[in-house]
């Protein structure tokens, strides 16, 4: 029997036990994957782990008490245990009238090929994966002479499984796979403080991979950029926010619409579904369903199919993301954004979310600021969800004429999130996914560049 059939009929099988146990409802998720990184410091191998693992969670509800637990022991003494700790627990819980699984109409999978799994990404020997690391540091520390250090250059791979099964009849699986190259290179020059930075290629497939040395390249001049960095003196200017910056913005966007801070009012967007809240060229999606994503299912953690829903259309929020829980306490419908681990009561998790690009280039945007900042790292946790407001630690370069003139360092930006969104410009054309939160160049104005 393969491992396909053994995931669904483990799942299937606990299901229909809890259901004779007297359960009013039940579900299993089942995962198994591997695991492969490797990381190379100045050409030799610093790290090399491989790891398996499998691992099933269950849940089981009486009315309206609910418990859930876990474990990796796929032995009968095992699952007996697992199954029989959940019902004793749920029997104890205090009741959410809340909880439950979706309705049964509710319940389907996206059908057909996502264009989430390669086997390639596990072609490679381990000798390799090796030499990708190394090539990708390699490509760094030739680029120039200023380069005289690393962190080293990496690879990694995943594979993984998952299955769910529960007692309205549904049962889903799917597979993914992820392979990545990474380099950290450090620079220094003429007794100036040293400097880091990286780059990264991450794809579903080794053939989508970028070459090692187109990222050891790109890493070697983001890094060579910050060197000579300097403070900048306090000002009021455009502040342009590079894309790798620019989602982490986005991410502050996704926990305001998280179903979760909603109810709970732990969000500045609390209570303004169909109000304006961003600039009218602003438009937020959160697309599930999107062929070959970081973020991509075919259904969600409670198997709900995943689906694109636009969040904030034209400036405008049109919908939070639920899971079956938070739509039930906000009287909504679940988007299908459910994301659980083994074990617990599911969050919400994205599914590909991003801002929708615009029709120009960095260059054009940079080239229409007289004086600026290009923001390329954030440092700190200085975001207040609830009032939103915004104070994070900062570098990057100086725009001073259009043009990126000198690095910059030791700086603090400062805003509020929902002036911020107000704000925002100009949207760049270079949206590109490299996670499952992704945003294009951003150009921000009314906030305060906090330096000497």
């Amino acid at each position: 029997m393969n491992s396909e059939t053994d995931l669904k009929q483990i799942a299937t099988d606990l299901v229909g036990r809890a259901t004779a146990a007297g359960t009013t409802a039940a579900e299993a998720v089942v995962r198994e994957g591997s695991e492969f990184s490797t990381v190379v410091r100045l050409g030799t191998v610093e790290t090399l782990k491989e790891s398996g693992s499998k691992a099933l969670g269950v849940r089981v509800f009486f009315g309206a008490r609910s418990a859930s637990t876990y474990t990796s022991d796929f032995s009968h003494e095992g699952l007996e245990k697992v199954l029989s700790s959940a019902l004793a627990l749920a029997r104890v819980t205090s009741e959410d009238p809340n909880s439950g699984l979706p309705r049964p109409d509710e319940l389907g999978a996206i059908p057909g090929d996502l264009d989430l799994y390669y086997e390639d990404v596990y072609s490679l020997s381990t000798a390799g994966r090796i030499d990708y690391a190394r090539r990708a540091e390699k490509a760094a520390l030739d680029f120039d002479a200023r380069i005289r250090n690393s962190e080293g250059g990496s690879f990694d791979a995943a594979l993984g499984h998952k299955v769910l099964a529960n007692s309205l009849g549904f049962v889903g699986e799917y597979r993914r796979s992820y392979c990545s190259v990474t380099a950290v290179p450090i620079a220094q020059s003429n007794g100036s403080a040293m400097q880091r930075d990286y780059w990264y290629s991450v794809a579903r497939s080794l053939g989508r991979l970028d070459p090692p040395e187109q990222v050891g390249k790109i890493a070697a001049e983001r890094t060579l950029r910050r060197l000579g960095a300097r403070k900048a003196k306090t000002a009021r200017v455009p502040v342009v926010f590079d894309p790798m910056v620019s989602r982490s913005l986005l991410g502050h966007v996704f926990e305001a619409v998280n179903g979760d801070s909603v109810y709970r009012g732990a969000s500045f967007l609390a209570g303004k579904l169909g109000q304006r809240v961003a600039a009218e060229n602003i438009n937020v999606i959160d697309d599930g369903a999107m062929p070959g994503g970081f973020g991509t299912s075919p259904f969600d953690s409670e198997g709900v199919p995943t689906r694109r829903t636009v969040v904030v259309n034209r400036g405008v929020l049109d919908s939070y993301l639920l899971n079956t829980y938070t739509a039930k306490k906000l009287g909504l419908a679940t988007t299908g954004n459910a994301s659980r681990g083994l074990a617990g009561n599911p969050g919400i998790g994205v599914g590909n979310f991003f801002l929708q690009p615009g029709t120009k280039t960095p260059q054009q945007i940079i080239a229409e600021i007289p004086e600026g900042l290009y923001l390329t790292e954030l440092l700190g946790f200085g975001v207040n969800p609830v009032t939103g407001d915004y104070s994070r630690g900062a570098s990057g370069l100086w725009i001073s004429r259009g043009e990126l003139a000198y690095p910059v360092e030791e700086i603090t930006i400062a805003g509020n999130l929902r002036e911020m969104l107000f704000n925002i410009s100009e949207i760049g054309n270079d949206l590109e996914f490299r996670g499952s939160v992704a945003a294009p160049t951003l150009r921000l104005d009314g906030l305060t560049v906090a330096g000497e």
